[in-house]
């Protein structure tokens, strides 16, 4: 469990690449000028005051077919652990929500078709659909 990263994984990293490409500019983890988010967003767009979360399935309990394999060994643990993550996105994003910041949630499964996330990530990053 050490060895498992938090922030710079590899899902993550990929959304960023994507992004900066097409000339979006964030700030990392949570951090803005008024101090840090709940939860912690992946990316956060201060000026468009959105955020970006990018969630592994298996830890955050998506709903696809990785993140509703449920390990053998060890089996409460893992279903207490992985539950109690899945409350805790839910709180942070409804204060989020609360302090008038739009959330999106990029799921590692979705990194499987580029293309569709990057039109998913333009769509929720333009400004001028409002």
């Amino acid at each position: 469990m050490s060895r498992i990263r938090g922030k710079n994984t590899k899902p993550e990293l990929l959304v960023r690449k994507l992004l900066h490409a097409k000339g979006y500019r964030y700030r990392l983890h949570g951090t803005t000028r008024g101090g840090r988010l709940p939860g912690n967003p992946d990316l956060v767009f201060a000026g468009r005051h959105k955020v970006i979360f990018v969630n592994g399935c298996f830890w955050h309990f998506h709903d696809c077919r990785v993140g509703q394999h449920a390990p053998k060994a060890n089996a409460e643990f893992w279903e207490t652990k992985r539950t109690r993550t899945r409350n805790r996105d839910a709180e942070q994003l409804l204060l989020l929500e609360h302090s008038g910041w739009e959330v999106l949630t990029v799921w590692e499964c979705e990194l499987n078709d580029v293309s569709a996330l990057e039109q998913r990530l333009d769509e929720f990053l333009d400004t001028t659909q409002k």
